[in-house]
């Protein structure tokens, strides 16, 4: 049960995911594609962490209902890999602004 967060997310993730793949073209270079494996692989898990984290830590009342703690665990996970994603991109953006124009 504490995974239904990350199931239920999953295709969102992988729509998000391939957005962060494909937005900006170009440079696409082997160090790119390592950033960009790197920062999905971290993403996902940071998700998972916080979804695990947000199910144990129970702060959800449950006394309206089991549902509750399953929601603060999504909110958790999605918040995580957002968080994450908006790094990514950032650091992404920086790094390829600061690469050396060709020369020509």
């Amino acid at each position: 049960m504490p995974f239904l967060a990350v199931v239920l997310f999953l295709p969102w993730f992988l729509l998000l995911g391939a957005l962060f793949w494909l937005f900006r073209r170009e440079p696409r270079t082997a160090a790119r594609k390592r950033f960009d494996v790197i920062a999905l692989l971290l993403a996902f898990a940071l998700s998972i962490a916080g979804m695990r984290w947000g199910y144990a830590l129970g702060l959800a009342d449950i006394g309206t209902g089991a549902i509750w703690k399953q929601v603060l665990a999504t909110l958790v996970a999605y918040g995580a890999f957002l968080m994450a994603m908006f790094i990514a991109m950032v650091l992404r953006s920086w790094l390829l602004s600061r690469r050396p124009a060709p020369a020509g």
